[in-house]
């Protein structure tokens, strides 16, 4: 099963969030969806969860198009910072309604889950913090049984020990039963070492849509004085630079060669590679 998107386009009056994107995403891998505040992030996971619909173009689910088979999304769960539940609801009782809804709702590792982060099943949504709701909602998609997890944002609120608790929950759940994970988010960094495959979006277009490895290994860093790099720089193509005192650092892309004694290649790093994609207007 697969999700793919072609030549969408969807506008909120006169601001384009996507334009003409077509995507696909894989079965049993995990993604990163990678892009600023107003990038279009959230809007194509809205798309493909039928929540909205696009002004044009099409979304296919395993060859289905999703306007025609919209039964398709059972395949998919999203979880949103948004607040879905009736205020006397306790989180026992969603983990029941998420079984009824979606069926074999994975009670087990709810329980597991619901002891490593410290969270009472009996607690109403409705008292939970900014953290414990998130917490909450992680639970939850880690535990319904669905072929597509989309994760908006999902650590909002979590300090660093939760997060790393995320972090190794969602491997251990995909180790045990593989599915497709698509992560929207902020802190690139943690995130990094767990996703396989890169969505870079930017002004609602697509920039990079690839492995980590294959990303990471289109580019180099090179450090030395500013003199020598922007000798070296001036044939090759610069997406970003740094400089502290008297020593710069400059994001290339391409293959290191013909480097001169004096000059530091090092690997890039994808935050501030993307932070550099994002900014840089040569970069399409």
């Amino acid at each position: 099963m697969s999700i793919e998107l072609q030549d969408i386009s969807k506008s909120y009056g006169k601001f384009l969030a996507l334009d003409q994107v077509s995507l696909q995403f894989q079965k049993q891998m995990i993604y990163g969806l990678l892009g600023r505040n107003g990038a279009g992030k959230t809007t194509l996971m809205n798309l493909i969860t039928h929540r909205i619909f696009p002004d044009s173009g099409k979304v296919f689910i395993d060859g289905e198009d999703l306007s025609t088979n919209p039964s398709f999304v059972e395949h998919i769960y999203m979880m949103t910072d948004k607040k879905l539940y009736p205020d006397p609801m306790r989180v026992g009782e969603v983990f029941r309604w998420t079984d009824a809804f979606y069926g074999g709702f994975n009670h087990d590792l709810a329980d597991l889950l619901c002891k490593r982060f410290e969270l009472n099943k009996k607690r109403k949504i409705s008292t939970l913090s900014t953290g414990y709701s998130s917490i909450f909602k992680i639970i939850v998609a880690l535990c319904v049984k669905a072929d597509y997890i989309l994760l908006d944002e999902p650590v909002l609120g979590l300090d660093a020990g939760h997060r790393e608790k995320f972090y190794k929950s969602l491997l251990e759940t995909y180790a045990e039963t593989p599915r497709t994970f698509i992560i929207s988010t902020h802190l690139i960094e943690e995130v990094s070492s767990i996703i396989e495959n890169v969505v870079m979006i930017d002004r609602g277009h697509i920039l990079r849509n690839c492995s980590v490895e294959e990303l990471l290994q289109s580019g180099y860093n090179i450090t030395g004085s500013i003199a020598e790099v922007d000798a070296y720089c001036k044939t090759r193509h610069t997406i970003g630079s740094d400089t502290i005192g008297g020593i710069k650092t400059a994001a290339i892309l391409g293959t290191a060669e013909h480097v001169p004694v004096g000059l530091t290649v090092s690997p890039l790093d994808l935050q501030k590679l993307f932070v550099r994609m994002t900014e840089s207007p040569e970069v399409e």
